[in-house]
């Protein structure tokens, strides 16, 4: 389906996101920022912020409306999207997104209480009323969700195979491990998976703003409707290499759910298959090491399981050790969903020891685990 725009499109949302709205008096910091985005803009390096803000912008200018709520949207839960400006004098609320076209949809965008159950229930209900509408929900901290629980085992995960009711709620997940404790780590990968069926919904893992952007117009672009299931990214959101060209927006571009090691050669003798933040710390040993016999391949998309592209992926490198590697303990995170479709494959994992919390609560600790992971992916 397609969910590239054209370059005129992108340019006049890009032009639009890099000024300030008419008449706002900016925060020091907001300049600054700013100022940073027209230098991203010069070296054609658009971050995450850039293409989340571009998704949304572009189903605008569609005349549909998109609607987000959850805890500190309006900034970002890690201070990324600015979606709300205030005035520095007067302390009025600028929406980022209005005024870019005359017949554009609404955007709607709300901070909401740390009630979980109580909001997402809403924005779900939201979903099925309004089916041509995009309707997010995101949470603090991708495990937050546990208050609502009961939201999605009775509802979300299952309503379509019990009611025959669609729904394109998406919901944002903040997902990896930093070191920040085991409540601020893990958005349960495991539990998400494990639901998954009958092409119930969609769970993703994605490392890139073009990747992003596609995933998210896709949920419109479909004559159907899927709940989409978001690993959300955290230190991702401003780190040096997750970035996008402009080109990846236009033209004949698409959500990719797999993405092969753009270096990676046919007689590799080590196939490291992962998803998600840890693809960046093995990229970084790749390189620092310059271990050219070592090909790292991403899944974006978990679920619908990518059989055709992993098809692919293995015949391509069907001479290497393959290992799947995960910053989740062995007990959780994607392994024991993967083996539902690799269980006569010979892949080994590597992963973080069973554990019965999903991350330590020491950042030395977890520095010392995180190193033993992507030293044993590249022994």
């Amino acid at each position: 389906y397609k969910t590239a725009i054209d370059e005129k499109t992108r340019d006049s949302i890009l032009d639009h996101l890099a000024k300030f709205p008419e008449g706002i008096t900016p925060l020091s910091k907001m300049k600054r920022l700013q100022k940073s985005k027209h230098k991203m803009l010069e070296a054609d390096k658009l971050d995450w912020a850039f293409g989340e803000l571009m998704a949304y912008a572009s189903i605008l200018k569609e005349g549909k409306d998109v609607r987000m709520s959850g805890q500190d949207v309006k900034r970002g839960t890690f201070s990324h999207r600015h979606a709300v400006l205030r005035d520095a004098n007067t302390f009025e609320e600028y929406n980022i997104l209005d005024g870019m076209d005359k017949d554009q949809g609404k955007y709607r965008i709300f901070n909401s209480f740390l009630s979980e159950f109580a909001v997402l229930g809403f924005e779900y209900g939201y979903s099925l009323a309004s089916p041509n509408s995009l309707v997010i929900w995101e949470a603090q901290f991708g495990d937050f969700y546990n208050g609502a629980q009961t939201m999605v085992d009775q509802f979300i995960s299952a309503a379509e195979s019990k009611w025959q009711r669609m729904s394109g709620l998406i919901m944002l997940l903040p997902h990896g491990f930093e070191g920040q404790g085991p409540e601020h780590s893990s958005a349960r990968l495991e539990r998400w998976l494990q639901l998954c069926a009958e092409l119930n919904m969609v769970v993703c893992n994605i490392t890139s703003p073009a990747n992003m952007f596609h995933a998210i117009r896709r949920q419109l672009a479909w004559p159907f409707r899927k709940p989409l299931v978001v690993m959300s990214p955290k230190s991702l959101l401003r780190h040096p290499k997750v970035v996008s060209s402009k080109a990846d927006f236009v033209g004949d571009t698409h959500f990719q759910e797999v993405i092969d090691d753009p270096n990676g050669k046919s007689n590799a003798k080590r196939l490291l298959l992962c998803s998600g933040k840890v693809y960046f710390d093995l990229l970084e040993k790749q390189e620092a090491d310059k271990r050219k016999d070592v090909a790292i391949v991403r899944m974006e998309q978990l679920y619908p399981f990518p059989e055709k592209q992993m098809e692919a992926i293995m015949k391509k490198y069907d001479k290497a050790e393959k290992f799947w590697v995960q910053e989740e303990p062995s007990n959780m995170g994607s392994w024991s969903y993967l083996l539902r479709f690799w269980r006569k494959m010979d892949i080994n994992l590597i992963s973080k020891k069973e554990s019965a919390s999903p991350a330590t609560g020491f950042k030395y600790i977890h520095e010392e685990q995180q190193a033993k992971i992507v030293n044993d992916a590249f022994a």
